[in-house]
């Protein structure tokens, strides 16, 4: 006869469970979710244990796409053959940025052409930071990382400013009808509300959370709460939906006055080594995106079109 393994109900220490909490709480019961390796797979599992109260399954780094697509269909063949009841059921992947907007862009680009009501999470720290931070398409300009460090010869190492996977996934799939930015820390309930949205209107759907990190960034656990709102207020960061097409702000930080960007920035041992003119290089790139961009914030298109002669 199986013997029962005991449950063990660790301790919620410093969040580390936080987030799986929040999206079980918007979602429901009725949810599976496939994690690709990350962070949060690295902060919250280990074996024999999860920080989850639904059904869940890890897979490969570059795999969050095919798994919520194979979870989503097996499921829906199971429906038809009459294993299981027909009824809604949530399914979820969670993939951090590495996993999402580099290694497994492609996978997340197949899911949100499928035929399957999926949401794929990307929670973006800006690095690789799992793997002892290492630099991905995500990593903000200027930022240091094991691959970006600063030196004597060549002071800023990072020189891309961060992929913008959001927009590029919503304009590469119009009939995708929700793609999000949010933040699971500012405003209240943005992420939540973001979450229920894109699980009811039905079809692939795509959210990008901004995810400060006390290792990868260098700062106090007790600031990440007030990192992600700086990061937010000061328009590095823009909040924002794309429901059919339309882009609606839920934080409009060029409205309510952005803050500098330097107030963000100091708070992190990341940009310890910039200079003045470093922070007024990303100031300016910030003002850039809010006052020059066709939608500001979002699309990266001057105003003003143009036909080459023929």
């Amino acid at each position: 006869m199986a013997t029962q393994l005991p449950v063990v109900d660790y301790e919620k220490i410093k969040n580390v469970h936080a987030t799986p909490l929040e999206v079980a709480k918007a979602t429901g019961p009725r949810t599976v979710v496939t994690g690709a390796t990350g962070c949060m797979y690295v902060a919250n599992t280990s074996y024999l244990t999860t920080p989850w109260i639904v059904p869940w399954m890890h897979t490969q780094l570059g795999a969050g796409g095919a798994s919520a697509v194979g979870m989503a269909a097996g499921l829906r063949a199971l429906m038809r053959k009459g294993r299981i009841p027909k009824e809604k059921i949530n399914v979820i992947n969670f993939s951090g940025d590495l996993g999402a907007a580099d290694m497994g862009v492609g996978g997340i680009s197949g899911a949100l052409q499928s035929d399957y009501d999926l949401l794929i999470i990307m929670y973006d720290n800006e690095s690789a930071a799992n793997t002892d931070i290492q630099a991905t398409g995500s990593t903000t300009y200027g930022a240091q990382t094991t691959f970006t460090p600063p030196g004597s010869k060549h002071r800023i190492m990072q020189r891309r400013w961060k992929k913008n996977i959001a927009p590029m996934l919503a304009v590469g799939h119009p009939t995708c009808r929700y793609v999000a930015t949010a933040s699971a820390t500012f405003p209240a309930l943005d992420f939540m509300n973001k979450v229920r949205k894109a699980l009811a209107i039905g079809g692939p759907t795509f959210i990008h959370t901004f995810d400060p990190c006390p290792k990868g960034w260098d700062f106090h656990p007790k600031y990440s709460r007030e990192l992600g709102e700086l990061g937010i207020k000061s328009g590095i960061f823009p909040l924002y939906e794309i429901i059919d097409g339309h882009v609606v702000y839920t934080y409009d930080a060029q409205k309510k006055g952005r803050i500098p960007v330097r107030e963000y920035l100091e708070k992190q041992g990341r940009f310890a080594h910039l200079i003045d003119e470093d922070v007024e290089h990303i100031q300016r790139m910030v003002d850039s995106m809010w006052q020059e961009w066709e939608v500001p914030g979002v699309a990266p298109f001057k105003a003003g079109l143009s036909v080459a002669a023929t």
